[in-house]
């Protein structure tokens, strides 16, 4: 059976849908003013894995996640650019799907988008206040009173006094409390503003998880997943809005990836050292850095570096290469695995142990080894099924060993010509000639492997 660690009961449980068979699933998305980078990345790549082994595992899976496409920084970003707003994240949205696609990462069945929800969060804060847990400030915005929700501070596992002495925002605000969040956010000039029964203005970032999560899931869903960061306050923020809107349980399980770090340091602009998926696919093959994703377990810190980019794509390049080995044909994907196979098991039993793709992992280097020792086409038909339930392998090993970023000079018909070249040395037994041109090759990052069927290369 599948386990999950799940981040509110800070333990590993056995899996039990609400609905026998079927998932649904709901993962805050991004906020679209700039490029999606190397944490959202994780995000995308992590929920992404998670939604397909739910499916491999037979479950029938309905996955939402949303787009933040109003907030502070939205509004800033398109007043310095001099452009509305519905260009700025029309643009960012593009992109993130761009970058998104080239991950491997699947679409979901609902990617809502806050805007086109603004009537039903004001009927949740309504709702809200109906039920005596949300207030108007005296600045005009509407607040949700955390001290009134019994449960408040169950997902961090902190209570309210430990909140409270860590708490640096003003009570000068005019809210009751600092530890009171704002539901909606009363007019400013030049914002963007909606019709309420407090006025004009515009809501606030945690309600819209909540509203969204229920028009589309339903009151009672089974996961909600995001980044370590949203645990607090976004994610204990819409336990208390739902939960204190519908007087029961929101979410059954709650999962959160770790942390993405650079070189051992948070990863950020005033470091120097901040990267968007962009920028990192201009020098890494988009499948080496999901690999590199996966290798680690989700909820582990993942520390970004150029070597262990370059240790994701050495490791990735034996995998092709034992694809390519056994057969110099595509070889076919096996759509129904079959799960009793002692390799397929192991592989089964890792991803049942809270989705271990480290483990995981290991099983196709075990596969991997075997089938290069015995050059069985059926093992490298495994591994490269067992590779696409996780969103790799799928590619021609070829594709992947002769492509992909950061390119030599080299064309690959320029390649075929040195290789011509060295052939006809090694048949003149100009052996000195044929070892130069290995070496240049080499030097600009091309291996020649001379093999039964002839001479084949790949970037290093």
């Amino acid at each position: 059976m599948l386990k999950i660690y799940n981040s509110l009961s800070r333990s590993k449980q056995d899996f039990i849908p609400i609905e026998p068979g079927k998932v649904r699933m709901y993962v805050c998305g991004m906020t679209v003013y700039d490029y999606c980078h190397l944490g959202h990345a994780r995000v995308l790549v992590v929920f992404d894995m998670i939604q397909r082994w739910l499916r491999a595992d037979g479950f029938d899976v309905t996955y939402v996640r949303n787009i933040t496409d109003i907030d502070d920084k939205i509004i800033k970003r398109a007043a310095e650019n001099h452009e509305t707003i519905d260009a700025l994240t029309g643009r960012f949205i593009a992109a993130m799907d761009e970058d998104a696609a080239k991950l491997g990462v699947e679409k979901p069945a609902y990617e809502p988008r806050a805007t086109q929800y603004v009537p039903g969060m004001i009927a949740m804060i309504q709702a809200l206040m109906d039920n005596g847990l949300a207030y108007v400030a005296k600045s005009g915005d509407v607040c949700y009173s955390v001290h009134k929700f019994p449960g408040y501070g169950k997902l961090s596992g902190k209570s309210l006094d430990d909140l409270r002495a860590g708490e640096r925002v003003d009570v000068a605000v005019g809210k009751d409390d600092p530890l009171d969040f704002v539901l909606w956010k009363s007019a400013k000039p030049g914002e963007p503003q909606w019709d309420s029964p407090w006025g004009q203005g515009r809501p606030g970032w945690h309600i819209e998880c909540s509203v969204m999560s229920d028009a589309l899931l339903g009151e009672h869903f089974d996961i909600h997943g995001g980044g370590a960061d949203l645990q607090f306050p976004h994610h204990e923020n819409e336990i208390a809005q739902s939960e204190g809107t519908h007087g029961h349980q929101h979410v059954n399980y709650w999962i959160h990836n770790g942390f993405v770090r650079v070189d051992n340091e948070k990863m950020s602009k005033s470091l120097g050292n901040f990267f968007t998926i962009r920028e990192v696919l201009e020098r890494y093959d988009a499948e080496v850095v999901r690999f590199f994703i996966l290798r680690a377990h989700y909820r582990s810190p993942l520390n970004y570096s150029d070597q262990h980019l370059d240790d994701a794509k050495g490791a990735l390049t034996r995998l092709y290469t034992a694809l390519k080995n056994v057969s110099h044909h595509p070889l076919p994907i096996t759509h129904h695995l079959d799960w009793h196979d002692p390799y397929a098991a192991a592989f089964k039993a890792a991803m049942e142990d809270d989705f271990n793709t480290a483990e995981a992992a290991a099983v196709l280097f075990d596969l991997a080894n075997e089938a290069n020792k015995t050059h069985d086409k059926q093992l490298a038909g495994l591994l490269r099924a067992l590779g696409g339930v996780l969103g790799l392998l799928q590619r021609d090993p070829s594709e992947f060993l002769q492509g992909g970023a950061g390119e030599s000079a080299f064309a690959p018909e320029q390649i075929e010509q040195r290789i011509a070249e060295r052939n006809d040395a090694k048949k003149a037994k100009d052996y000195a000639a044929a070892d130069r041109i290995r070496k240049e090759l080499m030097d600009a990052g091309i291996v020649l492997e001379d093999t039964p069927q002839g001479t084949v290369w790949r970037r290093a």
